[in-house]
């Protein structure tokens, strides 16, 4: 004998049919929206690749670009906290 009662009606339900106390075509539509999310991720990242083989093309230099980026997400008391211990770091070695 299973665990779990079999009953045919859990699969064979309207829209929301609970299948095992779970919403099936809940799971399935958070299920498939993660996946078209995923895809677009995809294309976004192939996207900003194409920006930063432009950007290397113009003669930029993409490592900058990509800190300049990465510094910009940070908080400007956090940035100025970085320069300033990244200064001190370079004094201390004579940099």
């Amino acid at each position: 004998m299973s665990e779990f009662p079999s009953t045919h009606n859990e699969f064979s339900g309207g829209d929301d049919a609970a299948v095992g106390g779970i919403a099936a075509d809940r799971l399935r539509s958070i299920i498939e929206r993660v996946e078209r999310l995923e895809i677009e991720r995809k294309g976004l990242a192939g996207d900003i690749k194409d920006i930063f083989t432009e950007a290397k093309s113009a003669g930029f230099d993409v490592k900058v670009i990509k800190q300049i980026i990465r510094l910009r997400k940070q908080e400007p008391a956090e940035v100025e906290e970085q320069e300033t211990l990244l200064d001190i770091y370079r004094r201390a070695l004579g940099m």
